[in-house]
């Protein structure tokens, strides 16, 4: 059952900033799908919520330079998007697998990330891509790099009195390539058991010119692969160079042990799905 609380439905940017700065302690509802269920279970018992669902500052996705999605777009529709098709082909697919399409309709890409569980899909990719967070509070808005966007397990650099506004994703440089891979135990709706996000740029003699790459389910927060780009930027690009720099994501990530498998049979799978993102950029 869920414990009372008190609605608070905000009529702008404005003044659902003003109840966030006024009740440190209230919660922002936005499609609700994991929020709910953590007031469900008796996990989260917010005295108010404050539901900015109908914030239209908040929706909507734009190219202005780079890819702008607004915090409250649904993972559907940030899928189905024709400027996020085109500008990021992987990221689209990378939103289509979130969970199923009815929590893909109503879920949106601020929430998820706000949540921030470790094991969610977009993260990972949006880290690889090199995207920002746009924060907003009364005081103005700051940006954070979105791998600095996640502190701990649930846990954000969102502060007090600040909310998600958009999230900024850069075009990709010419000739870079990019993927969302992850490894179902399962069914198609369950949390990986590791994701990869990948960018790759190899130049025109076939050395690494540049390469991104982040896990997700394999730590408290996405994993940045450091030792495998570094690994590879400025080596010529082979399949066995690839599989040699894949394997030292093994020394970076920090899985657990849970239904999905043992932490040492989850940090073998980060290995095996690093190579088989990064071949399926090879040009």
């Amino acid at each position: 059952m869920i414990a009372p609380f008190e609605l608070v439905r905000a009529g702008s940017l404005a003044e659902a900033l003003e109840l966030l700065e006024s009740d440190p302690e209230a919660h922002v509802l936005a499609g609700g799908t994991a929020l709910v269920l953590l007031m469900k279970q008796g996990l989260l018992r917010p005295s108010r919520l404050i539901d900015i669902g109908g914030l239209a500052e908040l929706r909507g996705i734009r190219m202005n330079g780079d890819l702008r999605i607004g915090a409250l777009t649904t993972h559907l529709e940030a899928e189905r998007s024709a400027l996020v098709r085109r500008h990021c082909p992987a990221l689209a697919s990378c939103f289509g697998t979130v969970a199923t399409v009815r929590i893909r309709a109503q879920g949106t890409v601020g929430g998820n990330l706000a949540h921030a569980d470790p094991a969610q899909d977009p993260p990972p990719m949006l880290v690889a891509l090199g995207a920002v967070a746009v924060l907003e509070s009364g005081a103005g808005r700051r940006e954070v790099p979105m791998e600095d966007l996640f502190v701990d397990v649930f846990e954000t650099s969102i502060g007090p009195g600040e909310l998600l506004r958009e999230i900024v994703v850069p075009p990709l440089a010419e000739g870079a390539r990019a993927t969302y891979v992850k490894f179902l135990p399962r069914t198609e709706d369950d949390y990986a058991t590791v994701s990869v996000g990948a960018v790759l740029r190899v130049d025109a003699g076939g050395r690494c010119a540049d390469v991104r790459v982040a896990l997700g389910s394999v730590g408290p927060t996405p994993v940045r692969a450091r030792r495998v780009e570094s690994a590879l930027r400025g080596e010529r690009v082979t399949p066995a160079r690839l599989r040699e720099a894949a394997m030292l994501v093994r020394e970076e990530v920090d899985p657990i042990a849970d239904a999905r498998g043992s932490a040492a049979y989850k940090r073998e799978m980060a290995g095996v799905w690093t190579e088989r993102a990064l071949r399926a950029l090879l040009p």
